[in-house]
């Protein structure tokens, strides 16, 4: 059997050597400039947990010290709520997809619509990149359309029913609070993507 002579040998392991170092070298490249403020969903759900009670005692009081004033009972229509809770979920993810389509100038095929099973967690999940104001509009929107603003109307027309979809939507948009805190630093004009899997983005480094 013919013998390799070491020396090729060595030689062979060099290049191998030499090969994968420049391989891990491009992946880090493609990687380097991509900043990472996303957390788990699992996570994303256990601070929403805990931010969303005292956000929600809050509104509460101021509720009911106007509903208190105005001398008016809480009136509930339980198959309304629930029902409207539901649409809610449905719509909080299309108000996502229709703000990074008309603010970040995307085409709908650019958003993707889905649950993650493991969370049972809802979402719209942009493919492409977008300038981070866009972005920062598109998850913004669903909490203060189904959230904060029925919230107000609330208090204005002193709605039981309003108050209780306003509390449940605001809590529910915990994860797109949570993902503007983490971009609060990100300057005007840079370029986000939406992470995959997690509540937030990369940030594009130029």
């Amino acid at each position: 059997m013919f013998k390799r002579h070491p020396y090729v040998q060595i030689s062979r392991v060099l290049l191998f050597l030499l090969y994968n170092y420049k391989l891990s070298k491009e992946k880090i490249n493609m990687t380097e400039n991509k900043r990472d403020l996303s957390v788990s969903m699992a996570r994303t759900n256990v601070i929403v947990l805990f931010t969303s009670l005292p956000i929600a005692i809050l509104q509460f009081l101021i509720f009911n010290t106007v509903r208190g004033a105005a001398d008016v009972e809480m009136s509930l229509n339980l198959l309304v709520l629930l029902i409207a809770v539901f649409l809610g979920i449905v719509i909080h993810e299309l108000i996502h997809g229709i703000s990074f389509v008309i603010f970040g100038r995307k085409s709908f095929s650019a958003v993707k619509f889905g649950i993650q099973w493991k969370t049972l967690t809802p979402y719209a999940h942009l493919k492409e990149p977008v300038e981070v104001n866009a972005y920062r509009i598109g998850a913004f929107m669903p909490g203060f359309l189904l959230g904060i603003l029925p919230f107000f109307l609330s208090l204005l027309f002193v709605d039981s029913n309003l108050f209780l979809f306003s509390l449940i939507n605001t809590a529910a948009a915990g994860g797109d609070w949570l993902i503007l805190w983490l971009i609060r630093d990100v300057q005007r004009g840079m370029l986000v993507e939406d992470h995959p899997t997690n509540a937030g983005c990369y940030v594009l480094e130029p």
